[in-house]
């Protein structure tokens, strides 16, 4: 259901240009999500309603990293992605960490605002090859400070 609810809210983003809705590319970024709770060394937090997953985000790879965060198109808007992000900067914090850091897309504007209004600031702008779409693309970095002055 994770992968499901993924690749639900990466194909209703309008972040990607139609270059990138390549039906090689759409195939094999569905098959990255079936795939990623599974394969994941990291770990997965999902939001639930009435019993189903309706979003999830993962850490994997750096502690302070949040590699995912995934809200069912159905479900943005309401809240779950910031109670998602914020029990994962809780957490970080909680383990001492200074700092949160994650990346997304350059035009996911969506996802930025939401980042920004959690206290996320960019540090990085950039093109970078996507692993999951095969695929160079523009991104941002960004980071918010998690420990007190």
């Amino acid at each position: 259901m994770v992968g499901v609810v993924g690749f639900a809210a990466w194909a209703a983003s309008n972040a990607f240009e139609d270059s990138y809705r390549d039906p090689a590319v759409i195939d094999r970024v569905k098959q990255e999500f079936a795939i990623f709770p599974d394969e994941t060394m990291g770990e997965i937090f999902v939001a639930e309603l009435d019993g189903g997953i309706v979003g999830w985000s993962a850490r994997e790879n750096v502690p302070n990293y949040i590699s995912d965060l995934w809200v069912h198109p159905d479900h943005q808007g309401k809240g779950i992605g910031k109670a998602l992000l914020f029990h994962l900067c809780e957490l970080m914090k909680g383990e001492g960490l200074e700092t949160a850091r994650l990346d997304t897309h350059a035009k996911n504007s969506g996802a930025i605002r939401l980042y920004e209004r959690c206290g996320f600031k960019i540090i990085w702008h950039g093109i970078e090859f996507a692993k999951s779409m095969g695929v160079p693309l523009e991104k941002v970095h960004l980071q918010k400070q998690l420990a007190e002055d």
